[in-house]
């Protein structure tokens, strides 16, 4: 992004999403780290973003008394040190203007950043600190849970929850002319903000009022820090700041300055939503859609909602993706239709894993498997549309491949060189030849030993017989020769269902092992974020504990102590869902693998159906040719008993082929030895 541009309309008092800025989140894939700054007008906010991007202009600097920032802007750069992530930063509308809606302001960049830079000028005086009066009102403007959550966190109160998803707090301190100095002692910026943000002991509304900011910030945020920039020019210069060069700035100033944007780069943490998930460029855009038409609505923005419904759309996103993926890598296997089987399974597996990758990578708090079930239900289906596809090209090329080869063959029929003395000898001659050229041409695909054959072995033997009827040699023979050829592609064509069956076993078997994995990987990383939330809380909380004590507040202790129960007992909560979920993972996989099975019926159902249609076709043209009854009974393709052995055959699991009673692939023996026509194709 070459410049700022505006992300959140201030329009009228009323708040609107910039649909430019929305359109450029949504194409940022990166995770993002968002910083947003704060303060009354007129503090200096937009030149610490300007410094932060590395730039001499980009937002505007106000020289006048009026603001230049309204609304929210935004501004993306690559980050300067986290690689593959973006810096967003935020200029916001001073908290000073007349013309506002501030609290909205305040609570959407608390809501959308990692890292609040509060900027005010001078010192942390009273008045400074009660220029941050929206703190104060934060549990009236952001819920963290929807109103379907539990009373009991609903009675928690905000200052538990507020610090496991609020960003870091950086305090900035324009033109300071004070020494650092407390009692007649030196200290460090983070120990005058410490100092100025002590609370006072006793009761009483004047002290109340005096500790209410400075609680809900030591509360509310879990970490703090603070930076006093002096003065950067001549008060003359200050209108000119923005076109100033950096030498001619007080060296001072410029080393605070380098110091704070250090401190960003390196301390700022990537942007997370509720249960630690990490957010991208396209997150943030739901996130800020969802916060500003929510506060339009005149309702009060929710962490909890906003993340649900950003979930509903991220998974789906990320089901269409997976099918892209995996569509994408089918291509190359299915411009070359038609193929072996073991030439798609491979592409299969291969496309099915980066498939399976691309969802995993985009998706989180799928817990029940839902979406991951989609996607495994439309990779099978369309896998089972290819593997119908292939075996139609692979029919179409073999049946013009043995109609080319039958034309010497036709010919010779038709000119009844067949229908003399030794012309069955000579018959079953060329057709052996004819069997070994087809046989020799490669890339025929998963149907060059199948129906194909059987159905042209008949055709021809049938044109045969009629122009062979007066003559009686080798009929009987030649009739027999006939069921025999047929019995014996039955014995191949069942043998190609039974391999291909134990194929899409391997498959669907190493499939769904890899699944696990993935889905297993996901789960633990997405506990381990949530188990970090808490922690990163827990740790803020006992920090502060540590402090009250060492100043004397025993009143506020037993309130921090009971703060601090609640979220060991969160995270007690989270581990025994962690193990709740171990436990349902596996019902989890298993259901996707059922959907996955009841896919693939799909396919052998399909299948079946289509052969059976073929095989009433077949029979019926063959009783047509053979009407005068000369050979005999036609032999049933579908309906040939056959010798079944005794070798059991492998199942597909729960719902392979649904309703359909082909779970089981019999092998096959006709008890007989004798070549035939045909029985070599």
């Amino acid at each position: 992004m070459d410049s700022p541009m505006c992300l959140v309309e201030n329009a009228d008092g009323e708040l609107h999403v910039v649909p430019g800025a929305i359109k450029y989140l949504m194409g940022l894939n990166q995770q993002v780290v968002v910083v947003a700054v704060v303060g009354l007008y007129r503090t200096g906010k937009s030149y610490l973003m300007n410094k932060l991007a590395g730039k001499r202009q980009g937002f505007a600097l106000g020289a006048t008394i009026q603001s230049k920032t309204k609304g929210i802007w935004m501004w993306c750069v690559p980050h300067p040190e986290k690689r593959d992530h973006t810096l967003v930063l935020l200029d916001t509308e001073g908290l000073g203007d007349v013309e506002k809606i501030l609290r909205m302001i305040f609570s959407l960049a608390i809501l959308l950043s990692s890292t609040l830079v509060y900027n005010s000028r001078g010192t942390i005086d009273n008045q400074a600190v009660e220029n941050l009066q929206y703190v104060s009102e934060l549990t009236e403007r952001i819920k963290v849970n929807s109103s379907s959550a539990s009373s009991h966190d609903d009675e928690e109160g905000g200052d538990a929850q507020f610090v496991q998803f609020f960003p870091n707090f950086v305090w900035t301190i324009r033109d300071f002319t004070l020494l650092l100095e407390i009692d007649g002692r030196n200290v460090t910026e983070d120990e005058y903000l410490e100092h100025s943000l002590e609370l006072r002991k006793g009761g009483g509304k004047k002290n109340l009022m005096y500790n209410l900011p400075r609680e809900c910030i030591r509360n509310y945020f879990p970490s703090r820090k603070c930076f006093v920039f002096p003065t950067p020019t001549t008060p003359a210069n200050m209108p000119h700041l923005d076109s100033m060069d950096e030498a001619d700035l007080c060296g001072s100033f410029r080393k605070v300055a380098d110091t704070f944007c250090r401190f960003i780069f390196q301390e700022s943490r990537t942007k997370t939503v509720k249960g630690g998930h990490k957010v991208t460029g396209r997150m943030l855009g739901h996130l800020v859609k969802t916060y500003v038409e929510t506060i339009a609505k005149g309702s009060v923005p929710c962490l909890e909602n906003a993340v649900l419904a950003m979930t509903q759309i991220e998974n789906q996103a990320a089901v269409v993706e997976g099918q892209a993926v995996y569509q994408r890598g089918m291509e190359e296997v299915k411009a070359l239709f038609p193929v072996a089987m073991g030439q798609i399974s491979a592409h299969h597996l291969r496309s099915d894993h980066q498939a399976t990758q691309a969802f995993m990578k985009r998706s989180f708090k799928d817990e029940n498997g839902d979406f991951l079930k989609a996607l495994a239900v439309a990779i099978a289906k369309h896998y089972a549309d290819l593997l119908i596809q292939n075996e139609d090209a692979s029919e179409k090329k073999c049946a013009a491949l043995l109609e080319k080869l039958s034309v010497p063959m036709a010919q010779k029929i038709k000119e009844g060189i067949y229908a003399t003395p030794g012309g069955y000898e000579l018959y079953c001659s060329h057709h052996d030849n004819m069997v070994a050229q087809y046989r020799a041409e490669p890339d025929k695909g998963v149907r060059s030993v199948s129906g194909v054959t059987t159905i042209f072995l008949m055709q021809h033997n049938t044109s045969l017989h009629r122009v062979d009827q007066s003559i009686d040699w080798g009929m009987l023979s030649h009739s027999s020769s006939i069921a025999v050829a047929l019995a014996e592609q039955a014995v191949k064509m069942e043998a190609e269902k039974q391999h291909q069956l134990e194929k899409l076993i391997q498959e669907k078997e190493r499939s769904h092992q890899e699944g696990i994995c993935q889905l297993e990987t996901k789960m633990v990383q997405e506990a381990k974020e949530k188990q970090h939330e808490l922690e990163r809380a827990l740790d803020s909380k006992l920090r502060e504990q540590e402090k009250l004590m060492a100043k004397g507040f025993t009143e506020k202790e037993a309130a921090m102590k009971e703060e601090i129960q609640s979220l060991r007992e969160k995270e007690e909560a989270k581990r025994e869902e962690k193990e709740e979920q171990s436990r349902n993972f596996r019902a989890i996989a298993q259901g996707v693998m059922e959907s996955v099975s009841n896919s693939l019926g799909h396919y052998f159902n399909y299948k079946k159906a289509r052969e059976q249609r073929k095989a009433l076709v077949f029979k019926e043209k063959v009783k047509f040719n053979l009407k005068s009854g000369a050979v005999g009974n036609i032999p049933d393709k579908e309906g040939m008993t056959l010798k079944q052995d005794k070798t059991a055959t492998p199942k597909l699991e729960t719902g392979a082929v649904g309703n359909s009673k082909d779970t089981t692939l019999p092998k096959v023996n006709t008890g007989t030895t004798d070549k035939s026509p045909g029985s070599e194709v």
